[in-house]
Parts: C-alpha cells; sequence; structure tokens
C-alpha cells in the first residue's frame, strides 16, 4: 500500500488588534500541498553522464539521440521527465543547452565545409537546419501596426440607417 503525505503550510499574513476590547485577530493563508509525498525521480545518471551528452550533440546529434542515450542507462524514460529534469536540474538543463550549441555548431560547420563539395545534398543540409534549429524561407516583417489589427476605417462602419 503507498502512503501518501501531505504537508500543510500555515503562513500568517497579519495581526489585527482592537484596543478598545484588547481583542485580536489573526489574518492566516492555509496551503495543502498535496503534492509533497509524490515521489520526483532523481537524476541518477551515471558518473560524468554530461561528457557523453555532449560528445553526441558536439557529433551534431539531436534531443532524440540523448533521450535514447538516456534510457538506454536507466532503462525507462520519459519525455515529462526529461521536461521536468530541465526545468528544475540545474546542471541537466545547461548540459543540454550546451550540447544543443554545439549540435547547431556542428551543422554549420558542415555546411560551411562543403561549400564547394559537388556530391554534397544541400537541399537536405538545409531541411535539417530549418526542422532542428527553426530556420525559415521567409520573414514576415509588419511595420505599420506592431502585429495588431487595423480597425476598419469610419465609412466602413455601417451608421445602421
Amino acid at each position: 500500500m503507498a502512503v501518501r503525505f501531505c504537508i500543510l503550510h500555515l503562513v500568517i499574513l497579519g495581526l489585527i488588534v482592537d484596543k478598545s476590547t484588547g481583542t485580536f485577530f489573526v489574518l492566516f493563508f492555509l496551503n495543502l500541498d498535496m503534492q509533497a509525498g509524490r515521489h520526483k525521480q532523481a537524476l541518477d545518471l551515471p558518473e560524468n553522464w554530461y561528457n557523453e551528452v555532449l560528445d553526441l550533440y558536439s557529433e551534431g546529434g539531436s534531443d532524440v539521440e540523448v533521450k535514447a542515450l538516456i534510457y538506454g542507462w536507466r532503462k525507462s524514460f520519459s519525455n515529462d521527465l526529461w521536461e521536468r529534469w530541465i526545468k528544475e536540474e540545474v546542471q541537466f538543463s545547461e548540459t543540454i543547452k550546451t550540447g544543443r550549441l554545439l549540435s547547431e555548431a556542428w551543422w554549420s560547420k558542415s555546411g560551411r565545409k562543403n561549400l564547394e563539395n559537388k556530391d554534397f545534398s544541400y537541399t537536405g543540409w538545409y531541411m535539417n537546419m530549418k526542422n532542428r534549429f527553426g530556420w525559415t524561407d521567409r520573414v514576415a516583417n509588419d511595420l505599420t501596426t506592431g502585429g495588431d489589427k487595423i480597425a476598419p476605417p469610419i465609412s466602413w462602419i455601417s451608421s445602421g440607417e
């Protein structure tokens, strides 16, 4: 049987004293944390895990490949756990951010180094850059409204007569 824990937080917000009667009132905030007992998976990865992760990214690896690597170490893994670790585990988050930078640098260098290579697949490289790193074919600039809708001129509005 699973035992569930909860934490009760009582925060005193203020104290009001009625000087004429000598009575006082306590203003408080009560918070019942039902999540406190929920088991959170710790960052249980092999020693020096970050070196292997950064090595994979530095060869152009992707988040999917890193997730598969972690799955291999742990024999279980989820996207929810990935997101929680990025949010809550500073070392993990910084490693992933640095790794993504290394991966993009690898792919950028690959394109730059192969500019004169007739056998290089520029289309494949470009599609990869678009899909992985948010490259786009077109930039839309709205210099008039800042993204807001333009109200129709008064002459367009019917007076209802």
